[in-house]
């Protein structure tokens, strides 16, 4: 086998996502994902740390696009607002593959370990978009629970996409979540005589 290996990364993750579909991801190996993909064990282990990780890769990349959309985000727009759109910004990148997404998700589901990196994944993502709310003067708490809220939002958004097969448009579920939450607290607001353009951060969670 020659040194040069075309899109060996991605290879690797066609082999093994088709072998944890096929076997479960238990009782699949490093060795048979590199041999269905044609590859090595050092090659699988040039690109990722574990089996798991081919699941889990493009953590990063979403955690970087949630900052740079954050970041992006109108200075008029309040936390809240920046962070819908930042997670209906990811939701764009998932829809591109659904069938890759919603196979991933069921794997995931179907393995105690492998949910529980998921939930760690997600703490690192309220974390990396609560960073980017503080650069944009949000203090605390209101940068976190407005991080933390859309990664709630954005998870239940997300199991609604995956149980309808037929529906595409996952940021517009976001972004419809989004306005039922802000409705919702607004309406609590209300009730208590709170009046919600009253701001006490940076640039206002609602």
């Amino acid at each position: 086998m020659g040194r040069w290996e075309p899109d060996a990364r991605g290879r690797l993750a066609k082999s093994a996502m088709a072998l944890y579909a096929e076997q479960g991801f238990d009782r699949t190996t490093v060795a048979e994902i590199a041999a269905r993909a044609g590859l090595t064990e050092r090659t699988f282990f040039r690109h990722f740390a574990d089996k798991r990780e081919v699941l889990f890769y493009g953590m990063e990349m979403l955690r970087d696009l949630l900052m740079r959309a954050v970041a992006d985000a109108p200075p008029s727009a309040t936390a809240l607002d920046a962070v819908g759109a930042a997670f209906a910004a990811a939701g764009a990148v998932l829809q591109e593959n659904p069938e890759r997404v919603r196979l991933r998700d069921a794997i995931v589901s179907a393995n105690a370990e492998l949910r529980e990196r998921e939930l760690i994944k997600f703490a690192a993502l309220a974390s990396a978009v609560a960073g980017a709310l503080r650069e944009r003067g949000v203090r605390e708490p209101a940068a976190s629970l407005a991080a933390e809220t859309g990664v709630a939002v954005f998870k239940i958004a997300f199991a609604r996409w995956v149980s309808e097969p037929g529906q595409a448009d996952l940021p517009g579920i976001i972004r419809e979540s989004m306005r039922e939450l802000r409705g919702m607290l607004t309406d609590r607001l209300a009730e208590a005589g709170v009046q919600p353009s009253a701001r006490q951060d940076g640039a206002g969670i609602l």
